[in-house]
């Protein structure tokens, strides 16, 4: 199984911690293989009001696949030099480490944000950035991957780094079954702004819910900003207002997101070849649909395929 280690020492936010709890322990009807989940500690940990006792000690971090430091509850003390010296040794040893909003404060500390792009909660960006000036702090987005060093922004983008994890070992449809149990939206983009005033998403309560749902459900055709324009009866800029105001993207990478997000879903569950792949989510042909899925997921469709095939 793979194995997740929270890594914790020191005084913890329990929200953050909480909900790793929560995506990586309990895995979605149907899924296998699923994570072996360990707290790992120096000794008992204050979390929010409560004492939890580790089941390991650090030393168990060299055994795990992914590491997650949850949030720091106190940034102007440095991080635990033991906690610091065991996710530094882990990263050499091939562990991938993620951060959830302040604890990427321990990631700095064992200068793993060097060179590296990173964020956290935004009211703690500026010192991030004052505290590892080598570290291409962003305050602007969710999250940030960089392959084996991922950090999350405060709060609910740490539930968006999670399903984004859970998105890369076990595919689109598992993290939107993870989605579903937790009523949260599908996985966001870690390039959105961390000031997005609604989540993303087909319907709710927001200015673009009729829209985004029509949207939706015509992603085979080739819409452009001037068509969702024309069905808002707004204009195109403002219409481009509203979609960053929204949902942190413009109309167009809204667009391209879905439509991947869509190939996803059908790569994973369907034999269609990637010529009717293509036609379906309104990319065209192959070679668009093979250029834009490797931006955004990083591997070609076919190798995402033989990937995440649904059983």
């Amino acid at each position: 199984m793979h194995t997740v280690a929270l890594a914790t020492a020191g005084h913890l936010l329990h929200f953050e911690l909480g909900i790793a709890y929560e995506m990586f322990g309990n895995p979605p009807p149907g899924a296998t293989d699923w994570y072996d989940v360990q707290l790992c500690g120096p000794g008992p940990v204050q979390v929010g009001p409560f004492l939890v006792t580790p089941s390991h000690g650090l030393d168990f971090l060299a055994r795990a696949d992914t590491i997650l430091v949850p949030a720091l509850a106190d940034i102007d003390q440095p991080p635990a030099p033991d906690l610091v010296a065991a996710i530094r040794s882990a990263h050499s040893s091939g562990a991938r480490i993620a951060s959830l909003c302040t604890g990427a404060f321990a990631l700095g500390e064992a200068g793993l944000l060097d060179g590296r792009q990173a964020t956290t909660h935004w009211a703690h960006t500026a010192e991030l950035q004052r505290r590892y000036p080598e570290a291409a702090v962003d305050p602007d987005v969710l999250y940030t991957d960089n392959g084996n060093v991922l950090t999350a922004a405060g709060k609910a983008a740490a539930v968006d780094l999670c399903l984004h994890l859970i998105h890369l070992d076990h595919g689109a449809t598992t993290a939107n079954a993870v989605a579903r149990r937790l009523v949260v939206p599908p996985h966001r983009a870690g390039g959105q702004a961390q000031f997005v005033l609604t989540p993303v998403q087909a319907s709710g309560d927001h200015s673009l819910a009729q829209l985004l749902a029509w949207a939706q459900s015509r992603l085979d055709e080739p819409l452009t900003v001037t068509d969702l324009a024309r069905q808002a009866s707004t204009s195109p800029r403002h219409l481009g207002r509203q979609f960053r105001s929204v949902t942190g993207q413009t109309p167009l990478q809204w667009l391209l997101t879905q439509r991947v997000r869509r190939a996803q879903q059908l790569l994973e569950s369907t034999d269609a070849p990637v010529e009717k792949v293509a036609a379906a989510t309104g990319l065209g042909t192959a070679t668009t649909l093979r250029r834009h899925f490797q931006r955004v997921v990083g591997v070609p469709p076919n190798a995402y395929r033989q990937s995440f095939r649904s059983t």
